[in-house]
């Protein structure tokens, strides 16, 4: 399995913990999605989009790449966060919708919570402070090792 993880961590570095994380499990690349073109993504078996949540979405980086990606068909991709106010549902419906409009299967979500101090949010120390911990990247591991079984023990899908 070709695995990448496309990521933006901006402010304390807590997105790029997870995707670390991540990457080791599912012997991924790791990269910006600014310094990759969206044509080379087709070459992927498996797909991470991952961001801080800014005013309740990703970083606008991710929705620029996906935007720019040819059809997709079926290619298998997973959606993670971290955030101030870890609300997985509602962080993450406008980057799931953008991914299926353009074909993925969306085959996993993960967020946990980060330290914020985006906004007053600094004016006050932030939110969440030491997050994510080693519990939360535990848990992003467990994640990474179930993506893993799950798309080694399916059919691949028809990226034709």
């Amino acid at each position: 399995m070709k695995a990448l993880i496309v990521y933006v961590s901006i402010h304390h570095g807590n997105t790029e913990k997870v995707a670390r994380v991540m990457a080791e499990v599912l012997n991924a690349e790791l990269v910006k999605p600014w310094k990759l073109k969206p044509e080379e993504l087709l070459s992927y078996d498996l797909i991470g989009f991952g961001s801080g949540i800014y005013w309740w979405r990703h970083h606008w980086g991710l929705f620029k790449l996906v935007e720019n990606l040819p059809e997709v068909h079926g290619r298998r991709a997973f959606i993670f966060s971290t955030a101030g106010l870890n609300i997985r549902p509602y962080n993450h419906r406008r980057l799931k919708r953008k991914l299926r409009e353009k074909g993925f299967e969306v085959v996993g979500e993960f967020s946990c919570r980060g330290w914020d101090t985006n906004g007053w949010l600094a004016k006050i120390g932030g939110l969440n402070k030491g997050h994510p911990d080693e519990r939360d990247l535990e848990r992003a591991r467990k994640f990474a090792e179930g993506l893993k079984t799950k798309v080694l023990n399916s059919p691949a899908p028809n990226n034709s």
